[in-house]
Formats: C-alpha cells, structure tokens, sequence
C-alpha cells in the first residue's frame, strides 16, 4: 500500500510521516511547538522546517513556552543571527507573544483542551482518496484560527492551522490508501 504522496522518497519525510505525521497529540507543551513550527513554515515548504526542527530546538530552549515567554530582544537578536533555524524577526518574535498567549490559555483551561474542543475532544477521522481531496482549511481550522489569534497568537491563519490540525492527528488526513489512516485510527 502507498503512503501518502507528500511524503516523497525524502527518508526524513518519509520518517515524519510514518511515525509522526496524524498522530494525535495531546501533550499542551508538544502542541504549542508544533504549532510555533507551522507557524514558521509560513511561505515555505515544510521539509524545509522539518531540516531545521533541531536548531529550531536548540536555539528555542526545546521549543518550551515557560521559557520562551520570559524572552526579550537580546534573544530575539540571537535567533536571527543563527543559521539553524528560519530568521525571521516576525516569525521570532511571534513565538514569543505566542508563548505568553499559551500561559494564559494553559493557566485556564488547558492549551490542550481548549485546542481539542475544536473537534469535540476526538480525531475527525476523514476518508480522502487523494491528496488533491484533502481541503486547504475548514470550517473547524477557521474557527481555531478565529480563537488563537483572539487569545493573542500569531502566525495561525486557517491553512497554517489546518496543517497543524492535520499533523497532531485532530484530523486523520492520511489518504484511506496509506497504511497510517488505519493506524491513526486506533489512537
């Protein structure tokens, strides 16, 4: 059975793909750094993000909120001088604001469940025979989009929000004739 066809023959894609690509995520922390990284990829290709996911790591202290809410310019400055990750002073300073917009979310409810009652708690488990099916956003990723960006996020329109919906497994994008549709089910 063929995977997914982004996946391609890259054996870095192919990896995401299979092992971490739909699955559903439900770690606050984990979330929030997937969605800083969607949110870089904005303009660029994802493989691009998934190459530089390491020294995005390193260079914001393992993608920790916490941490990277205490941020100021000094490390602002820091990033765009490393040529690990994507410089882009927006995009940088976003995952700043975004960090602190988590706090606040995660102090209340939950940055987990308040991301998760967008589909009722539960993976929508769709039925896509091609890639070309597969829908750029939905009604469920504006609304997300609507909501983060209320909560003071940025850097999460609707087709950047779909695309996280899709990689923490919220949505079950894997086409029906990839072996990972079925195993994403069972999450």
């Amino acid at each position: 059975m063929p995977r997914c066809a982004w996946a391609g023959g890259d054996p870095l894609y192919i990896d995401y793909h299979d092992t971490e690509w739909g699955f559903p995520e439900r770690d606050s922390k984990a979330l929030y750094a997937k969605l800083v990284l969607d949110g870089f990829q904005a303009g660029l290709a994802w493989i691009t993000i998934l190459r530089k996911r390491e020294g995005f790591r390193r260079a914001f202290d393992g993608l920790d909120p916490d941490r990277i809410a205490a941020w100021g310019e000094p490390e602002v400055l820091r990033c765009l001088a490393d040529p690990g990750i994507v410089r882009h002073r927006g995009k940088i300073e976003a995952a700043i604001g975004n960090a602190r917009a988590w706090q606040r979310i995660e102090a209340g409810q939950g940055f987990s469940g308040f991301l998760w009652d967008f589909v009722d708690g539960v993976p929508v488990q769709n039925a896509w025979r091609t890639m070309a099916d597969v829908p750029a956003e939905t009604p469920s990723s504006q609304a997300m989009s609507k909501a983060l960006k209320q909560a003071g996020f940025r850097f999460c329109g609707p087709t950047i929000v779909y695309a996280f919906m899709q990689a923490v497994g919220m949505v079950n994008d894997h086409v029906v004739d990839c072996p990972q549709h079925r195993q994403v089910q069972t999450f």
